[in-house]
């Protein structure tokens, strides 16, 4: 079944959702044109180095110690003190300011993501399938294009449209970069990083399976039809996972100073590939990160976010919160693996086994459309 049989098989009432929710879509956007709060960046022509640490810093929405890490300088360092005394040049001092300015957040893009949070949730929950649709149509539920197009609305408009900030891996990282004091306002990052946890749990992680922009440009390169044998093997989750709790721990323990000393440091700062989406790339560690996560989502599935990213690794413990999520009935489940095939990770695996912590599940779909007994759905506690 094609994309266009889909759509005729749906019933008056799906078309409704459909009709409604790409309303709610376009209202909340233009609400959030018409309320982003977000202030024009300053020029960077403004700074000098003939200017302090302390008379920057709350231009550039940071604070003393937050500059003093960028300038990698101690965070008692002092800050009533021209740059130029501290061996800060003009190339360094611009390139630092531009560097902070591309992270400021732009309100609009909350509304974005907001948006295509409420287009894969209703699509997951009230589109997919055909209303009444016969078990064996099963192949024809869910079809692609309607993922693919959220895929690429977040690319170009959440990303390289809208810039690399804000973003899922972001909201995790500042909220613990506020405590040890680089950012004023500790209270912000707090509702930033709630504002994404919530999403990931109203529906099983679909900010990061329909919204993130760097994950979608993974889901889309992983979907391109080559390689398919290499792409059925799937890597251990407890390998995977296990690499991206150490990452984790170990941003803790160098952020806090408990390793090296030195607190302030960010390993994340490095591998940040969200920094693509403003083709920005201040390091070779985030040129290397970007290459190699794309390449390898030719043969792996999102391998940056199995492997790295820290909201991915949040986002799998919400999960065990998820209001909306794929879920398998045990009384109709002969076991027969189709799922399990289906699924690029061990996701319906853990699912089908019962583990108590299965796999990330990214409600990508492919799950939904191959058990012949119409076992699995994605659904809520309530249903």
């Amino acid at each position: 079944m094609d994309n266009n049989s889909w759509f005729s098989q749906i019933s008056f009432r799906q078309r409704v959702w459909l009709f409604v929710t790409l309303i709610g879509m376009f209202v909340i956007i233009a609400v959030g044109i018409l309320t982003d709060s977000s202030q024009k960046s300053e020029q960077l022509q403004d700074f000098n180095i003939n200017m302090s640490i302390q008379d920057i810093a709350p231009k550039l929405d940071i604070t003393g110690k937050g500059l003093a890490r960028e300038f990698k300088m101690p965070l008692n360092v002092h800050k009533n003190r021209p740059l130029g005394s501290l061996g800060v040049t003009d190339k360094e001092l611009k390139h630092v300011t531009g560097h902070l300015l591309s992270h400021r957040d732009t309100t609009l893009k909350y509304y974005v993501f907001t948006a295509l949070v409420l287009w894969g949730l209703v699509f997951l929950v009230k589109l997919g399938r055909p209303e009444g649709s016969d078990i064996k149509n099963r192949r024809g539920w869910y079809p692609r294009m309607p993922y693919v197009i959220s895929l690429l609305l977040s690319v170009t408009i959440a990303g390289f449209f809208m810039g690399k900030s804000p973003n899922p891996m972001e909201g995790v990282v500042k909220i613990f970069k506020s405590m040890v004091g680089l950012y004023p306002d500790p209270m912000a990052k707090t509702v930033a990083f709630f504002f994404f946890i919530v999403l990931a749990v109203v529906g099983n992680k679909i900010i990061c399976g329909w919204a993130c922009p760097f994950g979608s440009l993974q889901e889309l390169i992983y979907s391109i039809p080559i390689l398919r044998k290499i792409k059925q093997r799937k890597l251990p989750f407890v390998l995977t996972n296990a690499i991206r709790v150490c990452l984790f721990t170990a941003m803790i323990f160098f952020l806090f100073g408990i390793i090296g000393g030195n607190k302030g440091f960010v390993i994340y700062h490095n591998i940040n590939p969200f920094n693509l989406f403003n083709l920005d790339f201040e390091s070779v560690g985030i040129l290397l990160t970007v290459i190699i996560a794309l390449l390898g989502a030719f043969f792996v599935y999102r391998p940056f976010c199995q492997f790295v990213c820290p909201f991915g690794f949040v986002s799998w413990i919400a999960e065990r919160f998820s209001i909306y999520r794929v879920r398998i009935d045990k009384d109709k489940c002969t076991k027969c693996g189709a799922c399990i095939k289906a699924c690029p990770l061990e996701a319906t695996k853990g699912l089908v086994e019962g583990k108590k912590l299965p796999a990330d599940c990214f409600s990508c779909a492919r799950c939904l459309n191959v058990c012949p007994t119409d076992a699995i759905k994605y659904t809520s506690n309530a249903r």
